[in-house]
């Protein structure tokens, strides 16, 4: 059984948990993905256009970021660089790797995507007498993000998760600030399993939004048909 003591060291851990979630983790998440997103695209689009030279530094980049932990990724930029003169601080350094991390994941999602519109698509843009760039951004775009809706948003709600790995480069995110109540307080599996439960709230939230843009993408693409 849990006791009073506990259940009020619950409590009160509960808002300092969950504000830096709010005012960190979220920020993160939202700020890294948004680049990654950006970053995904032009890899995938490089690719698509099979652009020789861009390409292979695409896959090189998809090949490094895929290929190795985000755990190191984040200790080489924020611990590493400042060997060499780059001193970056601490939530920009978090901002900047999982950017980069996602993006290369996130890329492999839209290039599939991209891959799966018809080329039928294509020449039917050209046969209007619109440019390849314009064919790319009003037709073969728009059809492919609706594809890789789902995986990204899956991705998404993994970012939330990862962010965590942020406190290993002093990011006073939830799961660091959790680290700091169990040094203090000697609770670490109440602690823990309350953070945890944090985490899946937000996971839920991200996912309950996922399946609302699921329907909406669902019944915009049943009118067009």
């Amino acid at each position: 059984m849990i006791d009073a003591s506990l259940w009020s060291l619950l409590a009160d851990s509960f808002w300092k948990i969950l504000l830096p979630g709010l005012t960190v983790t979220i920020p993160l998440t939202v700020i890294a993905f948004a680049i990654a997103l950006v970053i995904a695209v032009c890899m995938a689009l490089v690719q698509f256009a099979n652009v020789k030279g861009l390409k292979q530094l695409a896959r090189f980049y998809i090949w490094i970021f895929r290929g190795t932990p985000l755990l190191v990724q984040l200790f080489v930029v924020f611990y590493g660089l400042p060997k060499v003169g780059i001193l970056i601080r601490p939530f920009p350094a978090a901002v900047l790797v999982f950017s980069l991390n996602e993006g290369a994941y996130c890329a492999e999602i839209i290039r599939a995507a991209l891959e799966a519109v018809p080329i039928g698509q294509l020449e039917a843009g050209y046969c209007t007498g619109m440019t390849y760039l314009q064919i790319i951004r009003r037709i073969i775009l728009p059809q492919a993000m609706r594809t890789a809706f789902p995986p990204l948003s899956n991705s998404l709600i993994a970012m939330v998760k990862d962010t965590s790995l942020a406190a290993n480069i002093t990011v006073t995110e939830m799961f660091m600030v959790t680290q700091r109540i169990v040094a203090r307080t000697y609770e670490p599996l109440a602690l823990y399993i309350e953070v945890g439960l944090i985490y899946l709230l937000f996971s839920t939230v991200l996912t309950w939004l996922q399946r609302a843009g699921e329907k909406r993408l669902s019944s915009h693409t049943k009118k067009e048909g």
